[in-house]
């Protein structure tokens, strides 16, 4: 007897049976091919189908309750719409099963494909879902060559600052390393970085035979930085991060837009004289990069050199006015190590990046030196600011 593939299945005829006697499951089955035999037709002849996989192994479920039989029936067939209806119908002409009489009912026809095609709908969702996986190959993919770019990070000159390719006439200046990461990341590769706030000579001298634009910080801070740098060195164009944002966080979309919005150096002190709310002007931040300048070379010098002790471990020392150390930290430590100290610090050296809060910490604990060998958002402060 040939089976029908569950492939195939198109249609499952549902029918339940009562009958006024005991029965067998046989006695049902034989009951569906006897007597519906010669009842269509050769063309529907249930056990021909069978045979030709058109109709699949039916299925006989019952019970016998005070001595009758109820029950149900499943027909799989892989017939088309109309030749099952009949197939169906045909069953409810059955009215003896073996030696009793039985009633039998169409309960439903079942479209099999249908719940194929809720399923088929169910787990496409679920492989979608899965497949967000390629998302994080593309997301992949893509660090992947940012990084390899990245890795293109050269060292300019005696003051080894970090550049990208300076081969270009025009060249984009920005404060730090991050920076110059970020744009490099971003295909963005004549850009040079000043390791600080303080504008290198190197930087200075690259003016007089390109073409440079700064790249500041949205803050108070990266203005100020560029009323000094534009002071010191040939500056042509200046462009400004988004208020608020850092270069070092911008995407790609942002630092194109910035690039694309610059304005001359004139044309910007110009507007900052012009809206400058906190009552802080150029000669101001001039004055104050002077007091900044008065620290004793000798002082400087030692500062630089308890920074090579220190240097790549990414940590940070707390001097005395001897300028001996007090504590050694990691550098994510300092604000909370400055705060938390009882003794008097003299200065602080950090081997990364002086934020905006350890600038606000050495403010509320009286320290007047702060070496690093980045800055961050520099705003109005009294801390000399010691680039490393």
């Amino acid at each position: 007897m040939a089976k029908i593939s569950p492939v195939s299945i198109k249609y499952m005829i549902h029918a339940s049976f009562k009958a006024e006697g005991h029965l067998e499951k046989p006695d049902v089955i034989g009951a569906i091919f006897g007597q519906t035999e010669g009842l269509l037709g050769s063309e529907l002849e249930m056990r021909e189908l069978q045979k030709e996989g058109k109709i699949g192994r039916i299925e006989v479920d019952l019970e016998t309750v005070d001595g009758k039989t109820i029950g149900e029936i499943q027909v799989p067939t892989a017939l088309d719409k109309s030749e099952t209806t009949i197939i169906a119908a045909a069953l409810e002409t059955i009215d003896r099963i073996g030696p009793t009489e039985a009633f039998i009912q169409i309960k439903k026809i079942e479209d099999v494909r249908g719940s194929k095609r809720d399923f088929i709908i169910s787990r496409a969702k679920k492989l979608l879902e899965s497949l967000e996986t390629k998302g994080e190959f593309e997301d992949f993919t893509k660090t992947l060559k940012e990084e390899s770019r990245a890795e293109k990070i050269q060292e300019y000159g005696d003051e080894r600052l970090p550049a990208g390719d300076l081969s270009e006439n025009e060249i984009i200046v920005v404060e730090g390393r991050a920076d110059v990461v970020n744009l490099l990341k971003n295909r963005v590769n004549n850009v040079i970085g000043m390791n600080g706030t303080k504008l290198p000579s190197e930087i200075a001298k690259l003016g007089s035979s390109k073409e440079i634009t700064l790249f500041i910080d949205g803050d108070r801070g990266g203005r100020l930085i560029a009323q000094n740098v534009i002071g010191n060195a040939r500056i042509s164009w200046v462009a400004v991060a988004p208020d608020g944002k850092e270069v070092e966080e911008l995407t790609g979309k942002e630092i194109l837009i910035s690039l694309r919005k610059k304005i001359s150096a004139e044309e910007f002190l110009n507007k900052i004289g012009n809206n400058n709310g906190n009552g802080k002007n150029e000669a101001e931040f001039a004055e104050k990069s002077k007091e900044n300048q008065a620290i004793p070379i000798v002082i400087k010098e030692s500062l630089k050199k308890a920074y090579e002790t220190i240097k790549g471990s990414k940590d940070a020392l707390l001097l005395d006015n001897a300028l001996d150390v007090i504590r050694r930290v990691n550098a994510k430590e300092v604000s909370r190590a400055i705060l938390s100290l009882r003794r008097e610090v003299f200065a602080v050296i950090i081997d990364g990046t002086a934020t905006s809060g350890i600038i606000k910490a050495c403010e509320e604990k009286g320290i007047n030196n702060l070496a690093a060998s980045n800055f961050g958002s520099v705003g109005d402060t009294k801390v000399n600011l010691i680039s490393l």
